[in-house]
């Protein structure tokens, strides 16, 4: 099993390159969020080694007695070499003793928050019970009935879904977090629901719904609509009792229209044909779908939000596409989930894999990387028996289908240790078989946990075969099977899934006699704070590095306002290291200069950005976190081409980032961004302050950044930490 791992001694001691100190933030980090220390705040972990020893004998727990001191060895030999599991894990795993209220999960799904005030406010407490558990979790709020409807049962008119957001928003910042990791919320909402466009201008407002991430819920239908300039029609399902009541004429399409919906039994469903599955929608008003998608635009081009899911692609692509419907994902976009999923997430540092770098012969080892994918496999899939998630539904939703996300981190920074400038062809090459390898091996490693410990629960499930399954494989009729025929679900994912059938007959046809340990394997999650403690600031995920120095902003407990620290790149820090110890970014002296191969995401075309992730998504069975970050000047029309352009090229959602000072200032930061920003501060008695971004201010006992402080009092989150 362990072919690039010839010897037991080669677990102890694993052949490193020459290593790359930490640098002092690195260190800070690890301390402040992943480092266990008991409540007298002593230390449990004494170093990052210990914290590695830790996580590896709590997952090694889970085998039987009698191999887990081999596996024990083996998930510690992972660990060292570049298998970094998510920030739940890393910081709770083992620590039952000191936090026995914590979660292994980064993030889950809400259940679908019914139209009615009782569940709208079961699920607060849902949230609530999970967001203290330490995890993050998504929602989608589309199925709420729209502002102004009559709510019959209250003889009243519904206030809409946003004003329950705002209960959502106080919750989550009001929920102290277990584990010191204060969960984060997704909010996502249908493109044709009527309050569309509230909903994208929600953030327009200072301080409103700052608990959450926003994203649009995007279909085939509006982005064709936009290509063609056609109108958009937003609408909300009507019940048989409603479309009798108000005579609503089902074949008028200026009155209804039939659309996928979550909800199906409360209202007006199509039971067959071509449409089967689908709701009856009631028309409010009609728009230009190209005036709708300029409202986006203008929205996230200023703000950055709300995020873009194509939910078409997301389901279509849906391993479990016969039994979920998926609306929602986790805070980051990386995991879409069904009702109560689970996002378990880990990432492997591609950079430990580069040998000889920044020289001719600089490659990537891929036995070494075969063998840590395999290894960190088994140790996620571990991670399902540990979960720690606090309700009921969530644990049984986990335990079903065992889904998790392996993906990686330090692309960017790899490339530029390989000489390979991030964003051409030799860039997309690597990308695209380093995560199709990550694919196949764990597929592999898939099949064989199913022979050693069985498969997920749901392989060995019976589903009966509907109109709707038939209308979304039609393939299956030909292959003889038809309507009310019970298939079990193995056979379902492994021949029918559209992601599985991109794989060798082979593989298909033993998933299907055989299932797999686990219905989903992999994911490219944003990995900010891991990347930039464990992994020594290797770039995020499967992003180029941001720069290579400049700020990141931290949330310090007791401190009133997010603290500026200065970072480099590690692939800076290892070129300094290995090659010239003078090197520095923007250097125009000789002997300072660095490779041109060295960019960041400020001088990477947004179209690369496009084509990096593309190359991933083919092999990526869940979806990817990604940032397209942009110049402050960047021109609003060649903005817009950038999110077409996702859509073309396949894409299960996109999102950018543009600095604008005026709206908020993001987590990382360039010096030269904060340098040429002036912000201006009013004091009680008239008196008006400006001071540059970068400037250092006294206030209220404590020294803050300009930025910081004028974001913290703006937002309202001043001395709330």
């Amino acid at each position: 099993m362990l072919d690039a791992v010839p010897s037991e001694d080669s677990y102890e001691e694993p052949e490193e390159e020459k290593k790359i100190p930490f640098q002092s933030v690195s260190l800070d980090i690890w301390d402040k969020k992943y480092r266990l220390k008991s409540k007298q705040d002593e230390f449990i972990d004494q170093d990052i080694n210990d914290t590695y020893l830790r996580v590896a004998k709590a997952l090694a727990e889970v085998e039987l007695p009698k191999d887990r001191d081999v596996w024990g060895k083996k998930f510690v030999w992972a660990l060292k070499n570049g298998a970094i599991p998510a920030g739940r894990i890393t910081s709770n795993a083992g620590a039952l003793e000191h936090k026995p209220a914590t979660s292994t999960i980064n993030c889950t799904v809400s259940g679908v928050i019914q139209d009615s005030m009782t569940d709208i406010l079961d699920k607060v407490h849902e949230a609530g019970l999970t967001l203290k558990a330490g995890c993050g979790i998504g929602y989608e709020y589309s199925t709420l009935r729209p502002k102004g409807a009559f709510v019959a049962g209250a003889g009243a008119y519904t206030s809409g879904p946003l004003s329950f957001m705002d209960i959502y928003d106080k919750m989550c910042f009001t929920v102290s977090s277990a584990g010191g990791r204060r969960g984060a919320q997704m909010a996502t909402f249908d493109i044709a629901h009527p309050d569309v466009t509230d909903f994208i201008k929600a953030k327009r407002e200072d301080g409103r719904l700052r608990q959450f991430n926003l994203s649009c819920l995007i279909t085939t239908e509006f982005m064709e609509a936009v290509k063609s300039d056609k109108d958009w029609k937003v609408a909300f399902p009507v019940t048989a009792k409603e479309a009798k009541e108000d005579k609503l004429d089902l074949k008028n399409k200026d009155q209804v229209v039939w659309r996928d919906w979550p909800v199906k039994d409360k209202y007006l469903t199509q039971s067959t044909g071509k449409d089967a599955g689908k709701v009856a929608c009631r028309v409010y008003k009609i728009l230009k779908a190209q005036r709708l998608w300029d409202i986006i635009m203008a929205s996230t081009y200023d703000y950055a939000e709300p995020g873009f899911i194509l939910i078409d692609r997301v389901n279509e692509m849906n391993n479990n596409w016969f039994c979920e419907n998926i609306r929602a994902t986790n805070p980051c976009g990386e995991q879409p989930l069904p009702p109560y999923g689970a996002c378990l997430l880990g990432s492997i540092n591609l950079t430990k894999f580069v040998k000889l770098p920044f020289t001719e012969g600089a490659h990537f080892d891929w036995d070494k990387y075969k063998e840590v994918v395999r290894i960190f496999t088994r140790m996620l899939d571990n991670v399902v028996e540990i979960n720690g998630l606090p309700l009921d539904k969530q644990k049984d939703e986990i335990a079903r289908k065992r889904r998790h996300g392996m993906g990686y981190l330090g692309l960017g920074s790899a490339l530029s240790m390989m000489q390979i400038t991030y964003g051409d062809d030799e860039s997309l090459k690597f990308t695209e078989e380093v995560t199709r390898i990550l694919a196949d091996v764990g597929w592999q490693v898939g099949l064989e946990l199913a022979k050693e410990k069985g498969p997920a629960p749901i392989m060995e499930e019976d589903f009966e075969v509907t109109s709707e399954m038939l209308a979304m494989r039609p393939e299956m009729t030909k292959d003889g099977i038809n309507l009310g025929d019970i298939v079990k679900g193995r056979v379902l994912l492994g021949r029918y899934s559209r992601y599985m059938q991109q794989f060798s007959k082979e593989l298909q046809d033993q998933v299907s006699k055989e299932g797999l340990r686990f219905t989903h394997h992999s994911s490219i999650a944003p990995t900010g704070t891991i990347s930039l403690s464990l992994a020594n600031n290797a770039s995020n995920g499967i992003e180029p590095s941001f720069a290579h120095h400049y700020s990141r902003n931290v949330i310090r407990e007791g401190k009133k306002s997010k603290e500026k620290v200065d970072v480099f790149s590690f692939e800076l820090l290892a070129y300094r290291h290995l090659i010239n110890q003078k090197a520095m970014p923007f250097s125009e002296k000789v002997d300072e200069k660095l490779p041109d191969y060295f960019i960041d995401s400020s001088s990477i075309q947004a179209k690369a950005h496009v084509d990096i992730q593309a190359a991933a998504q083919k092999w990526i069975d869940s979806s990817i976190s990604k940032t397209i970050n942009v110049p402050t000047d960047y021109n609003y029309e060649d903005f817009k081409q950038i999110y077409l352009y996702a859509y073309e090229k396949g894409l299960k959602g996109c999102t950018t980032f543009r600095f604008n000072p005026e709206a908020f200032q993001g987590v990382l930061v360039t010096e030269k961004d904060l340098e040429s920003t002036t912000y201006k501060f009013t004091l009680d008695d008239g008196a008006v302050i400006e001071a540059k971004g970068n400037e250092e201010i006294e206030y209220d006992g404590e020294k803050h950044s300009a930025a910081n402080l004028y974001d913290a009092l703006k937002e309202g989150y001043y001395g709330k930490f």
